[in-house]
């Protein structure tokens, strides 16, 4: 297995195996301009993971707002599970947060997505309750 950084290359293959992911919630801020411009904003911090072969093992989106890091779309593809890939992916991410002086991190797990739960939950990340996520589209 070969991590690196994720680059605007690597979209394509990692577009498809969100789409193949189940629990992975997908939109318009997904598209290959959304993307490669939150890779460019956060250059270094995304990682993703290949096999010998060059296939797509898993990502890892990651970036920061000075303050807090934020992780998106951590997928590892189905035949490359139960190896550490997931595990490697995010440890990888809190070290580019750490060396930057990022003392938190936070993501979202889609309630219905009992795997990511237990996944994070596997990490020793915490559920937060007592917060409630709004949103709200910027060309109201």
């Amino acid at each position: 297995m070969i991590y690196r950084d994720m680059v605007a290359e690597d979209y394509e293959a990692a577009y498809r195996l969100w789409e193949n992911t189940e629990g992975m919630g997908l939109s318009g801020a997904d598209s290959r301009a959304e993307i490669v411009g939150y890779l460019e904003r956060n250059r270094g911090f995304s990682q993703i993971c290949v096999h010998e072969d060059g296939t797509l093992a898993g990502t890892a989106l990651c970036g920061h707002d000075g303050r807090r890091g934020y992780m998106y779309h951590v997928a590892v593809s189905s035949d490359s599970r139960g190896v550490g890939v997931g595990r490697e992916l995010v440890s990888r991410c809190l070290d580019k947060l750490r060396v930057n002086g990022i003392a938190k991190c936070h993501l979202m797990v889609i309630e219905s997505n009992a795997l990511g739960r237990r996944f994070w939950e596997s990490l020793g990340w915490q559920y937060r309750d007592g917060i409630e996520l709004y949103s709200q589209d910027t060309s109201v």
